[in-house]
């Protein structure tokens, strides 16, 4: 189990390079120079990920507007993420880290209980990372309902701090 201190507000953001459904890849240096949220969730058509993925969806022109992309990681393949995308009708970009190196890297890979019984799984986390970087806002263990327009509100003031900003 991963408990990286590595992933918090202030720390540059753990390098990653994962392939997306749809094609083509995404890594942190691809993103350099613009924000971006990775929001990590345990499985694709469940419902608490179905819902979460739902939500970024239905706000990515905003967040897109504000010039900071979305990408949901899970270790799903990217054959699932394509069934999961065609079934909800998801806008936002689906990471596969079927490795598991990236969740390792950011500390969501925990272990997990329920029913009494222990198993290895992905915590569901949020990370706003700034254009330089570096992570800016962390959500852990989160609760989906208002969860992706709290992020969206994070991204605002987060690009309306950033130098340069209105200029």
């Amino acid at each position: 189990m991963n408990t990286s201190a590595a992933a918090e507000p202030g720390a540059p953001c753990p390098a990653f390079d994962m392939p997306l459904e749809g094609g083509g890849r995404v890594s942190n240096d691809m993103l350099r120079g613009r924000p971006f949220v990775l929001y990590f969730y345990p499985k694709d058509d469940t419902s608490g990920c179905t819902r979460e993925a739902i939500a970024f969806s239905e706000l990515r022109d905003a967040f897109e507007e504000l010039g900071v992309t979305v990408i949901g990681v899970s270790r799903d393949s990217l054959e699932k993420h394509r069934r999961f995308r065609e079934k909800h009708g998801l806008t936002v970009a689906l990471a596969s880290d079927e490795s598991g190196a990236i969740t390792e890297a950011f500390g969501v890979w925990v272990e997990k209980s329920m029913y009494g019984r222990r198993y290895m799984g992905i915590e569901r986390a949020t990370f706003l990372v700034d254009g330089e970087g570096r992570i800016r806002r962390v959500w852990r263990k989160v609760k989906v309902p208002g969860h992706a327009e709290a992020v969206l509100e994070a991204a605002r003031a987060l690009v309306r701090a950033a130098p340069g900003a209105g200029t």
